[in-house]
């Protein structure tokens, strides 16, 4: 992945209204790119669209839910209307699901890996045509370090992320003909209103009592990541420990899960 500066870097946000989706906007703002910002909540992208007026950068918003065709292909109009193309696709709009596999119906399961799988990849899909006529193009995927290790009560949303997981992991290989970058972002649990739209969390409030990562500090290791060219970044400690004792010995890890997971 080449290194890059985000000064001009015509960008496109998903998820932004909150958390971390929020943060990489005004992290990228201070830093000179030009946004398309996109949420289903109009009045915190407008919030978030006076806050970076104020850092003096150039941003223009899309109201819509990241599933729906027709937001997608506004977003991308909007980038060619707006910002004359396109250099970078941010996918980091997501919602959880916590609960026993056996106790969910298929609602569930359908709704996460829309949310947080089928339309981040159709929205990539449409962007690559323009990304290909970028400045040092790149696709960031917001996944989770639980695309690495799944955990138990979070399948569906384990799913989504090894799904994610692996698709980064072979477009990087298919547009890299194309200079078309691909950064995976593997963040722990983070402090953001994500836990506050995560599906059938009622009576397992326990599951989240994790050390967490401010949505700002995981803004600012991606931006770093993206200027310093990275494809990969598991962001704290305890998410690289959690991988790399799964990977050297699978069959403790799964003893630890189904004991204390």
């Amino acid at each position: 992945m080449a290194s890059r500066s985000t000064r001009g870097m015509r960008t496109i946000v998903t998820g932004a209204s909150s958390g971390i989706g929020r943060e990489l906007a005004l992290e990228l703002g201070r830093g000179g790119a030009k946004l398309i910002v996109t949420a289903r909540r109009g009045d915190r992208l407008q919030s978030l669209l006076s806050e970076l007026s104020d850092l003096k950068a150039e941003a223009h918003a899309v109201v819509g839910d990241i599933v729906e065709p027709a937001t997608r292909d506004t977003l991308l109009a909007a980038a060619q209307e707006h910002l004359d193309g396109l250099d970078a696709l941010i996918n980091n709009a997501g919602i959880g699901a916590l609960g026993p596999f056996v106790e969910a119906d298929e609602e569930r399961m359908r709704r996460v890996m829309e949310v947080n799988f089928f339309a981040p990849i159709e929205l990539t899909r449409l962007a690559v045509p323009t990304l290909r006529g970028g400045n040092r193009p790149l696709v960031v995927n917001v996944g989770s370090v639980l695309g690495h290790r799944a955990v138990p009560r979070k399948s569906e949303y384990c799913a989504s992320k090894f799904a994610m997981h692996g698709f980064s992991d072979a477009v990087r290989a298919e547009l890299a003909a194309d200079g078309v970058d691909v950064l995976l972002v593997s963040p722990s649990t983070t402090s953001s209103e994500f836990f506050e739209n995560v599906l059938d969390k009622e009576g397992h409030a326990q599951a989240f009592g994790w050390t967490t990562m401010s949505p700002r500090t995981v803004a600012r290791k991606t931006v770093r990541a993206i200027q310093r060219g990275r494809h990969e970044i598991i962001l704290t400690p305890g998410g690289k420990l959690l991988v790399w004792l799964d990977r050297l010995c699978p069959p403790l890890m799964n003893r630890l899960l189904a004991r204390f997971g």
